[in-house]
């Protein structure tokens, strides 16, 4: 049994694209695994909805840092493409077409969408690539409002309860844990797609897209994919948000949501796959932090419940801003300490 490593012992390859050293790491997500499954079961039904709403963030999320952070393709649209795919999601099903079909569908549609506004990476980077990708958070919040209009006012898409062949999954428990296994699968994916040479074509390209393209990496054509792939991460997670709420309607796809996916990769950390489901976590919960801090201060302060909606917006740029300044590498390079002070444990070095 190998429990820990107090330096880099590897003498092949294949341990150096190991995902787990050791038998420590091995148990650990054994350990969170039997702990996803059964927290669907153990908890309420409203720890259990946002449960499952981090669940929800923490595909979108893995997949902007797929794009982001480890491609450095800058992104002000990914509110909108996961609009594109729960909206996807919700024609499919008024179509009749099943729960199991329907999601994987709406994640293929919006890669289509997300490689089309892609494109502009060929010729455009930094800010100039994020106001086309805000460009094009603003053309489709567009059509998904032009889309709601068309029934004479506000409409939604409701959704029929997701359902595998004769199972119901009812958005209860059952579905809870569907959601903790789609996110374990996409974070499973998305760390061995970074082994693979299409993951270390994204890192060359990050770090100097014109040494990769001398290097005879086809520049456009990946940056194409990653756009394509991380928009299919995205829409699938706005298809099973759409089956966990059960309707979809445009105002849940602004700008805001946009800024929120950013701030997850930012205080998780950029580029770490494990920092997509950090962020997730903590800017998913961050709000019903503040509102349970609102009510109990507000019998000592009356109107602190009414300060609650602007505090949550201010609350995402104060953390923005406080990891930038204190923690520029996001909770992934903490935990990163954390494990290498347990690594060494008695001794400090």
């Amino acid at each position: 049994m190998h429990f820990s490593a107090t330096g880099n012992f590897k003498t092949r390859y294949a341990d150096e694209m190991a995902l787990f050293v050791t038998d420590t790491g091995r148990a650990f997500i054994v350990a969170v695994l039997a702990a996803l499954a059964a927290f669907p079961w153990m908890v309420g039904a409203y720890p259990l909805f946002l449960g499952q709403l981090v669940a929800v963030f923490t595909i979108g999320a893995v997949g902007l840092n797929l794009l982001t952070g480890n491609t450095g393709q800058i992104s002000l649209g990914h509110g909108a493409f996961m609009g594109v795919g729960a909206y996807a999601a919700g024609i499919l099903s008024q179509a009749g077409v099943p729960f199991v079909l329907a999601v994987p569908l709406a994640g293929l549609a919006t890669a289509a969408v997300g490689a089309v506004f892609g494109i502009p990476s060929l010729r455009v980077k930094g800010l100039y690539l994020a106001l086309s990708t805000l460009a094009a958070q603003v053309l489709l919040a567009f059509l998904f409002g032009w889309y709601d209009s068309k029934g004479r006012g506000t409409s939604y898409l409701v959704l029929p309860e997701p359902r595998i062949g004769p199972w119901v999954l009812s958005r209860g428990p059952a579905y809870g844990m569907f959601l903790m296994a789609a996110a374990a699968l996409a974070v499973w994916m998305a760390l061995n797609l970074l082994r693979t040479r299409t993951g270390r074509a994204w890192l060359a390209i990050r770090d100097n897209d014109r040494a990769a393209a001398a290097m005879g990496i086809p520049v456009f054509g990946y940056k194409v994919l990653a756009f394509s792939v991380s928009a299919f991460y995205v829409g699938t997670a706005g298809a099973l948000w759409a089956y966990l709420t059960g309707v979809v309607s445009a105002e849940r796809f602004s700008l805001l949501l946009s800024v929120e996916y950013l701030a997850m990769i930012i205080v998780g950390g950029v580029g770490s796959v494990l920092g997509s489901v950090l962020g997730a976590l903590l800017i998913t919960l961050l709000p019903e932090g503040l509102r349970v801090l609102a009510d109990a201060l507000s019998a000592a302060l009356p109107g602190a419940s009414n300060l609650f909606i602007g505090l949550r917006y201010s609350a995402f740029g104060a953390v923005i801003v406080g990891f930038l300044i204190f923690e520029p590498e996001g909770l992934a390079d903490r935990w990163r300490v954390i494990k290498a002070y347990f690594n060494h444990w008695p001794f400090r070095y």
